[in-house]
């Protein structure tokens, strides 16, 4: 079965380009996402893990 797929893939001109390019938008993507983790405000980031914790949200009904 791979060498029927491996023959079709190598008769395709051009083709080589394909695993480069999505090999290069996954390698951006992931330092892309580094960056924005590593240079996210401690701040915000605290502010943001509080949120569960605060007695004023109005999502969780006080019915219950």
């Amino acid at each position: 079965m791979f060498e029927q797929i491996k023959h079709n893939m190598e008769t395709i001109s051009g083709i080589e380009i394909y695993p480069i390019l999505s090999l290069l938008i996954f390698f951006f993507f992931f330092v892309g996402l580094g960056f924005w983790v590593f240079s996210y405000k401690k701040e915000k980031i605290q502010e943001m893990s509080e949120i569960p914790l605060d007695e004023g949200c109005s999502i969780i009904s006080k019915d219950i």
